[in-house]
């Protein structure tokens, strides 16, 4: 049975730009749906799914931070940021609202196609239980817990907590790493993902969106906790 090409969303104002990233991936096997603002993007996503949004920050309008806000954390379809290229703080508040990643302008498509398999990897992480994962992994995180295998994460009301796919990808790197310390490299090594630089915000942002979403107090994390000078351990018993 033939699979079904990976449908990607472009969603940026700016005409040579969309139409420069829809022939670059159309011609390695994507199938691409343009969009030329928010409105447009939001009836491409009704019409039927999507595997992955590359989404511009600065559009007229509905700009795109404001568009992702709108889409977490009900959607969590991978989004990756084109950001100004030196516009740090855009960038850090895209991780900080969900993004799965950003990629600098001008576009340099290699990189954003090796940065679309990356993102693409991980979602199907989530999407897929892990072939190395035996029956019944679980992990303890606070009141929440994590079902590895199913790539889900429990309330203590028993629902679902939703995960981007970058934060299930952490959260099952701690729990196979309980009372381990790990620096920003190793996770990013356990966590399939060598596209980001270790020496940026990236894992911080992440870990402090994932510690909004599981501790009591996210200002005084006891499960992810920070060690300074070297990086994060997992504690489930919060000593």
């Amino acid at each position: 049975m033939t699979q079904d090409p990976t449908r990607i969303l472009v969603c940026d104002d700016e005409t040579d730009v969309r139409e420069m990233l829809e022939e670059y991936l159309t011609l390695r096997g994507y199938d691409v749906s343009p969009a030329a603002n928010a409105s447009e993007l939001r009836e491409i996503l009704a019409g039927g799914d999507v595997d992955l949004i590359v989404l511009d920050i600065n559009m007229p309008g509905e700009d795109g931070l404001s568009l992702l806000r709108s889409l977490r954390p009900e959607n969590p379809v991978p989004v990756i940021m084109l950001t100004a290229a030196g516009d740090v703080v855009d960038r850090i508040i895209g991780l900080e609202m969900g993004a799965d990643d950003y990629l600098g302008k001008p576009v340099d498509l290699r990189e954003l196609e090796a940065r679309l398999k990356a993102v693409l990897r991980r979602r199907q992480s989530v999407t897929e239980a892990p072939a190395d994962t035996g029956a019944g992994e679980t992990a303890r995180f606070g009141d929440y817990i994590l079902d590895v295998e199913a790539a889900k994460m429990a309330t203590p009301d028993g629902e679902e907590l939703k995960l981007t796919a970058m934060e299930f990808s952490l959260l099952k790197v701690f729990a196979r790493n309980k009372g381990r310390v790990l620096n920003r490299d190793q996770i990013l090594e356990q966590a399939h993902d060598r596209s980001w630089d270790p020496f940026d915000r990236s894992i911080d942002i992440r870990i402090s969106r994932l510690r909004r979403k599981i501790e009591a107090n996210p200002e005084k994390p006891q499960i992810i906790r920070t060690v300074r000078g070297i990086g994060y351990i997992y504690d489930p018993s919060g000593d």
